[in-house]
């Protein structure tokens, strides 16, 4: 038997020994767009079939990054089950942050979790409904209001003061309520907007496993 062959065979009785301890957990990348607010937060989760990169990328490069980076490990013997591409609609052209939703929905394993206009609406709505667009002042002005202390964009606390201060059941019920009022067939109009709340349930799913 040759080396590559006994190899093979150890990976897959290691993978049934895998199953047989419990459930086995889908292997889940995601890809922001931002450097540190977006990775701060989802690496506060602390779940371990979770990859998290911060690509500092627009929307559409985000898409090509995770694309690389699935097709990288794939060639390393390690597949994704789930690839979350995280980006906002800032002040990108409305085609590129278009065109990265469109590509996500016509990949298969890969989602978008976008914010129309910043990423800040999903922690905004863990305190209240917003259904107008604002300004990114506005947005700091009422998180530091409702934090009871100054926002900080890139603070690595957010996920905990987030659930310390407001209500994550609500953040999700308004970001569904948003979704519903508009079409998505052009999502750079739909302000505000976020699926965030998408990716945070699936996470939630790991999070709360015993």
């Amino acid at each position: 038997m040759t080396h590559s062959r006994r190899g093979t065979r150890d990976q897959k009785a290691f993978r049934r020994k895998t199953r047989q301890r419990g459930p086995v957990k889908d292997l889940i990348l995601i890809v922001c767009e931002g450097k540190q607010t977006e990775p701060n937060y989802f690496e506060a989760f602390r779940l371990t079939n979770v990859d998290v990169v911060g690509a500092g990328a627009d929307p559409l490069t985000v898409v090509e990054r995770a694309k690389e980076m699935d097709q990288q490990q794939h060639r390393l013997g390690k597949d994704y089950d789930q690839i979350w591409c995280v980006f906002d609609r800032d002040e990108f052209p409305a085609e590129r942050f278009n065109n990265a939703i469109y590509a996500t929905r016509k990949l298969n394993k890969f989602h978008a979790a976008y914010s129309n206009e910043a990423f800040e609406l999903w922690y905004l709505l863990h305190f209240e409904y917003l259904n107008s667009g604002i300004s990114r002042q506005d947005y700091i002005e009422k998180l530091t209001k409702h934090l009871d202390r100054r926002y900080a964009k890139n603070d690595p606390a957010m996920y905990h003061l987030l659930l310390e201060n407001g209500d994550q059941e609500k953040a999700i019920s308004y970001a569904q309520r948003l979704l519903r009022c508009y079409s998505q067939d052009n999502p750079s109009e739909n302000k505000p907007s976020t699926t965030v709340h998408q990716l945070v349930q699936v996470l939630n799913q790991y999070k709360h496993r015993k």
